[in-house]
């Protein structure tokens, strides 16, 4: 059997086993920074957050209010904007 073939075969088993909950697959798990809370701790608007760091205010609006999830940029993004709130605002000026 060629090369290819055997590692089809180990692909299509480790797909299986997967499938069936057999196997140790990796998880990514992002950790989703609560929007809410940072925006209240900056004292700021909704409106005010989302113009000051470019976030659409109907974005902004789903992530407080449980609609959607902050996906794994986004949530980097927050979690700089949380921990150095002038220094982004300052980036996004220039």
């Amino acid at each position: 059997m060629s090369k290819f073939g055997k590692e089809l075969i180990k692909s299509l088993s480790e797909a299986v086993a997967h499938a069936q909950g057999k196997s140790a697959a990796r998880a990514h798990v992002v950790r989703v920074p609560d929007v809410k809370a940072i925006r209240e701790h900056l004292r700021m608007s909704q409106s005010e957050f989302a113009k000051a760091y470019r976030i659409p205010l109907s974005t902004l609006k789903n992530w407080e209010q449980g609609r959607r999830q902050p996906d794994a940029p986004a949530a980097a993004y927050l979690e700089a904007i949380s921990r150095r709130p002038k220094v982004i605002r300052e980036a996004l000026a220039a």
